[in-house]
C-alpha cells in the first residue's frame, strides 16, 4: 500500500495529499506533520516502511470540506485520491487515483467560503505593452477576457478580487499558482476555447483579437478542468469584459478612436470607454438596443 502512496504522492509533490482509506482520508510523513499542525488532529505513528517510522494523521470523510475549506483558507492546496477499485475483487492494495484537486480558486461550494460568493480563479499573460487576463467562477460557469495596460493591472486585480492566480511568475498579495510559460500559448488557447464553446469561430464572442487573453484562457481552462477531474460543461460561452479603469489604458498602434452613431447621435448621452477587437471604442451605456440617455 506505502508504494502504492507514494508513487501517487511522486505526482503531487508539493501539495497535500487526502488518501483514502475506508472512512477516513489519511496523510502520511511529512504530509501528516505539516496537517497535524494546520488542522489541529493527532499525529500518531505506526510500523516503518523502509525502516522509516510512518507519520499518520487522518480525517473523517463525512467531515472533510470542513477541514478542506480551513486548508484552502490557510493557502494550501490538496489532491484527493479516492478508491476507484472494489475492495472486494482487489488482489492487493485497492486501485486509487486523484480525482480532484482543491486549491484556493476551486473551492465552488458557497456554504464554506467565508463571504458565501463565488471564488475567482483568474489567468494572466503579459508581454511589454499589454496584459491578457481570464478569470472563471467555477461555480457559475462564468468565464470572462480582458485586456489592459500593465499600469492598469493592480486595480484590475483589485476589482476582480481573484482568490487564486494562474501565472509564470509571482503576483504579489495574491494567492499564486506558478504554471509554465509555454501553457499560455495563444494558439494552444485558441483550439482550448473553441472546443469548450463549442464553437468553429471566436468572431460571434467578440474576443478573437485579444491574443493574450485567449493565451490566459487556455492555460485556465486546462487547470480548472484538471483540478476538478471532470470536464466543464457549464462554461458555455466567454465575455469580454472592460476594465474599471479605463483611462489607464494604452492604445495600440493603428488603433482608432470611434464614437458609436447611436451615441454621437446623442450628445448628451453618456458613454464609457470598451476595448472591442483591438480598438478603443467610446461606447458607454450603449448596446445592441440602444443607449441609455441620462
Amino acid at each position: 500500500m506505502m508504494q502504492q502512496y507514494l508513487g501517487i504522492k511522486a505526482q503531487h509533490p508539493d501539495i497535500l495529499l487526502f488518501y483514502r482509506m475506508g472512512d477516513f482520508y489519511e496523510l502520511f510523513y511529512d504530509d501528516a506533520e505539516k496537517a497535524s499542525r494546520l488542522l489541529d488532529i493527532t499525529l500518531t505513528q505506526r510500523g516503518a516502511s523502509a525502516g522509516v517510522p510512518v507519520k499518520m494523521a487522518g480525517v473523517p470523510v463525512h467531515s472533510v470540506e470542513g477541514y478542506l475549506a480551513k486548508l484552502v483558507k490557510l493557502g494550501q492546496s490538496v489532491a484527493i485520491c479516492e478508491q476507484i477499485g472494489d475492495p472486494a475483487t482487489a488482489k492487493g492494495p485497492v486501485e486509487r487515483q486523484v480525482t480532484r484537486i482543491v486549491t484556493p480558486g476551486t473551492l465552488t461550494d458557497s456554504s464554506l467560503l467565508e463571504d458565501k460568493s463565488d471564488n475567482i480563479l483568474l489567468s494572466l499573460h503579459k508581454d511589454k505593452s499589454t496584459v491578457g487576463l481570464a478569470w472563471l467562477s467555477l461555480a457559475s460557469g462564468v468565464l470572462r477576457v480582458s485586456e489592459i495596460a500593465p499600469q492598469a493591472l493592480e486595480n484590475e486585480l483589485r476589482r476582480i478580487g481573484p482568490a487564486e492566480v494562474l501565472c509564470h511568475e509571482e503576483v504579489d498579495g495574491y494567492f499564486t499558482t506558478k504554471v509554465p510559460e509555454w501553457h499560455f500559448d495563444v494558439e494552444t488557447g485558441k483550439k482550448k476555447l473553441l472546443k469548450q464553446l463549442g464553437a468553429g469561430t471566436l468572431a460571434g464572442f467578440g474576443v478573437e483579437d485579444m491574443t493574450l487573453a485567449i493565451g490566459a484562457c487556455g492555460a485556465l481552462l486546462e487547470y480548472a478542468s484538471r483540478t476538478q477531474g471532470q470536464a466543464l460543461a457549464h462554461v458555455t460561452a466567454v465575455t469580454p469584459s472592460a476594465p474599471a479603469n479605463t483611462s489607464a489604458w494604452t492604445r495600440r498602434p493603428g488603433a482608432t478612436w470611434r464614437l458609436p452613431r447611436r451615441c454621437a447621435a446623442s450628445p448628451r448621452r453618456r458613454c464609457s470607454r470598451s476595448w472591442t477587437n483591438a480598438r478603443v471604442a467610446w461606447v458607454a451605456g450603449c448596446s445592441a438596443t440602444g443607449c441609455i440617455t441620462r
